[in-house]
């Protein structure tokens, strides 16, 4: 086949350029703050079938082009504007390369010859942005725009996933090109594992009397999951998933075995480490899912240790696998199925008995502190709240009651930051609601998380989305205190918090606002959330003793880790 050159029609812009570069991949939506070191690209989406959502903060906005990602697996595409607004999107930037969700973020930068002088917000991106993102560019002639788009794109999705970086200079986006090269879409580059170290991880697994699975990272697809699904059953092998990214498998397969990640189930962190193999697919087994690295040695796991992994760097670089497979989940998965897997009888009881660990360990106790009962709350929203229901959250104690009492049935229904960043939450339901257009999206948020991104409710209301934050309010940074309890007693300094009325703050925005102070006050007031059709807030007011679901705060003082 004949690959000629893509046609031209007609002298554009390098703003016009862009626009035309994301249409040719695909892109339907953008989140943006305006800055006019790139009017020329906002005046272009002006006539594109692109929906620009405008924002109110850029670490907001970057936020939700990461869940875009996360939701998709098609690069979010996030426009700010030079200097300060750079900077601001910084927070979004760094969740986007630890969690290896693919974005674009272009940056609206100073006219070229006024470069290396300091101009008015002007910032050498290259030096500021290379630990964050997979590459790092500016363009400074607008014939090369489609050029470099392409290559963003294909940076972005390939191999391990993540964010790139292109600083747009405000007069190349103003210039003309006569002739330009017509932009042509990224081609996936799928990494299809070795037939020979698949045949030998079928051995293993055959062999193998303690095994465990976990899944982790990006590049999954539904069907990916559900391969994976039907291979656990089939072999009867255990199952878990790494931290946030338990929507990787289904909760109630009988093959589950649990979120591994902070405050792992004492069990199952016990059964990885007395495993004779661990398969680890996707995932990095960073500090959090290896509870602090303590879960498998470093640089030589004493279990038997095969790692999965698209990217090869990432294959030895902490741990030494025995057997190390370079390909995407996608591919492995498939792979994977067609193995022919013998002893699932001899795995079947311990697979059984871990799957029930899972089930108890995951039931919320239904009694604590008085005030509101979370794991009533928690046992109210699994009965009532359908498996399509996309469920976000930033950082902090309050996510240990969506992470470890909801069980995920359905792929894409998390979007949560591996990285640990507060404020998430809120704009990954925006990016996420955006992205699966009908399906339910429920934001769980602490009073601190919230407020570090609250303004992005405004951005809901303007664009009708429906999304439910259920805002946990115990009037304090509640992770950092309990730390600081713990190891220095009765010396409380920098985690109180003075929070404003959250409904009113709802409702001031133009949403739907609730109160809870009691339990049973719960049900009514998101159904009265859900059926106001407007994005929500329902402040639940917590006593603060009330930290953990199975500690309370006096009970912590002073323990000092015990």
């Amino acid at each position: 086949m004949t690959n000629s050159a893509p046609k031209t029609r007609g002298p554009r812009t390098g703003g016009q350029l862009i626009v035309d570069s994301l249409a040719a991949n695909g892109v339907n939506h953008v989140f943006s703050v305006p800055g006019e070191s790139f009017l020329a690209v906002l005046d272009a989406l002006y006539d594109a079938e692109i929906e620009t959502i405008v924002c109110r903060q850029e670490g907001g906005a970057a936020m939700m082009a990461d869940a875009w990602g996360k939701m998709t697996g098609e690069p979010g595409i996030c426009f700010v504007t030079r200097g300060p607004g750079a900077s601001n999107a910084t927070a979004g930037l760094h969740i986007a390369m630890q969690d290896s969700t693919p974005m674009i973020l272009f940056i609206g930068q100073v006219q070229r010859d006024a470069r290396e002088r300091e101009a008015f917000q002007e910032v050498e991106y290259r030096r500021a942005f290379t630990e964050y993102a997979k590459w790092v560019a500016e363009i400074d002639d607008p014939a090369r725009v489609p050029e470099f788009v392409s290559r963003a794109f294909a940076v972005a999705t390939s191999g391990r996933p993540g964010p790139v970086v292109l600083a747009l200079p405000e007069d190349m986006l103003r210039e003309t090109v006569q002739e330009p090269v017509e932009a042509k879409p990224y081609q996936p580059v799928p990494i299809h594992p070795g037939h020979h170290e698949m045949q030998e991880l079928g051995t293993l697994l055959s062999n193998a009397e303690r095994p465990i699975v976990i899944l982790g990272g990006s590049r999954w697809t539904d069907r990916a999951k559900s391969v994976m699904e039907t291979a656990a059953e089939k072999a009867a092998f255990p199952v878990g998933c790494s931290l946030r990214r338990q929507m990787l498998f289904d909760h109630l397969h009988p093959s589950y075995a649990g979120d591994v990640g902070i405050g792992i189930n004492p069990a199952l962190g016990k059964e990885i480490r007395e495993a004779d193999l661990v398969v680890l697919v996707g995932g990095r087994m960073s500090e959090m899912p290896s509870s602090g690295y303590t879960l498998l040695d470093i640089p030589f796991p004493e279990q038997t240790f095969v790692h999965v992994h698209p990217d090869a760097k990432e294959l030895g670089r902490v741990y030494r696998p025995d057997l190390a497979i370079c390909a995407d989940p996608s591919s492995f998965a498939e792979a994977f199925a067609a193995l022919d897997l013998t002893g699932a009888e001899n795995r079947s009881e311990r697979t059984a008995r871990m799957h029930q660990s899972y089930l108890d360990w995951s039931t919320p106790p239904e009694t604590g502190p008085d005030g509101v009962h979370m794991g009533a709350v928690m046992n109210w929203i699994e009965e009532n709240l359908p498996p399509e229901t996309i469920f976000t959250n930033g950082a902090g104690n309050y996510a240990t009651w969506l992470h470890r009492f909801h069980r995920f049935r359905n792929f894409a229904t998390q979007a949560a930051p591996t990285s640990g960043s507060m404020g998430y939450g809120l704009p990954g339901a925006i990016g996420a609601a955006l992205a699966s257009p009908g399906a339910p999206v429920v934001n769980f948020a602490g009073d601190g998380c919230f407020l570090m991104t609250g303004q992005e409710f405004a951005t809901a209301v303007r664009y009708r989305l429906p999304i439910i934050t259920v805002l946990v309010n115990n009037s304090m940074y509640g992770t950092i205190r309990m730390h600081q309890e713990r190891d220095y007693p009765d010396r409380q300094s920098g985690t109180a918090l003075t929070n404003p009325d959250f409904a009113a703050y709802a409702r001031a925005f133009g949403g739907h606002g609730e109160t809870v102070e009691k339990t049973e006050d719960f049900a009514a007031a998101f159904e009265r959330a859900r059926e106001s059709g407007l994005p929500a807030i329902i402040e639940i007011r917590q006593n603060p003793e009330a930290i953990t679901p199975a500690r309370t705060l006096s009970e912590i003082r002073g323990s000092g880790g015990r």
